[in-house]
């Protein structure tokens, strides 16, 4: 019987794959089409997504497969791995080098392992439950900020949260120590190495945060929906990352407009 540790260097090795495949049409000519939401989607997304479902499908026939482009195999298997081929379709599209590759291995709902491939970087996170998290083999741990006047955030999706909550929107440009903009998986792998200290992210799907929560939540940090519930297959994709337990609070406090316990 496979262990975890077992998947992760399986998990590892996919990365490579996906992170070649993907730099063979990165700043090249690209064929790009929109989905009915306008999003954008390459043949680089979709050869992407084939060469890893054909490793998993290779090495782990009975086990599920949930990606962006190709929807879900084995949707009642208890070992499932969720795809996002590139995350930052727009940025990849644009040239822009932080697009990245998301894998998460999940058992019976649960993600056992996340993979955050920055391909343009040649830089690869992987967290295990309860095992730790790397980034190129060696440790990470998130910051020990626990105050949010002293952090690091950064805001992915603004102009959807300003366009959906201009309230919130308002509180947020105005919280932090350093505050950023950014967009897809990238600022959330810098959290879980410690160089940012919270991350509020908006209108994600499953395979945009189940691989980022599992590199947070191994290196030590906290990652749930807004309402402070574990992410999971079914959440709402509205996203919270945080180093700490106090950091997490008072970010789920401005969220919600409820006090803090502290």
């Amino acid at each position: 019987m496979l262990k975890l540790t077992d998947y992760a260097a399986h998990a590892a090795q996919i990365a490579e794959l996906a992170a070649t495949t993907a730099r063979g049409f990165f700043r090249g000519q690209l064929a790009i089409e929109f989905k009915e939401d306008e999003s954008p989607v390459t043949h680089a997304d979709k050869q992407v997504e084939e060469t890893v479902r054909a490793y998993l499908k290779q090495h782990f026939p009975d086990h599920g497969i949930f990606g962006e482009e190709h929807g879900i195999e084995g949707a009642d298997c208890a070992n499932m791995w969720v795809i996002d081929p590139i995350d930052g379709t727009r940025s990849f599209l644009s040239g822009h080098p932080l697009f990245g590759f998301l894998l998460a291995y999940l058992v019976d709902g649960v993600p056992q392992i996340g993979v955050i491939g920055m391909p343009a970087l040649d830089e690869v996170f992987i967290g295990v439950k309860g095992q730790g998290a790397t980034l190129q083999g060696q440790p990470i741990t998130v910051s020990k900020t626990t105050q949010l006047k002293q952090a690091v955030l950064f805001v992915n999706e603004g102009e959807k949260i300003y366009r959906d909550h201009p309230q919130l929107f308002d509180q947020l440009t105005k919280s932090g120590q350093t505050l950023r903009f950014a967009y897809d998986c990238y600022p959330h792998a810098l959290l879980a190495a410690g160089h940012v200290d919270a991350v509020v992210d908006y209108d994600l799907q499953p395979y945009d945060y189940l691989a980022v929560s599992a590199v947070v939540e191994a290196a030590g940090g906290i990652a749930t929906d807004w309402n402070g519930c574990a992410l999971t297959l079914q959440s709402a994709g509205r996203v919270i990352s945080a180093a700490t337990p106090e950091l997490h609070r008072e970010l789920l406090s401005l969220l919600t407009g409820q006090p803090s316990d502290d």
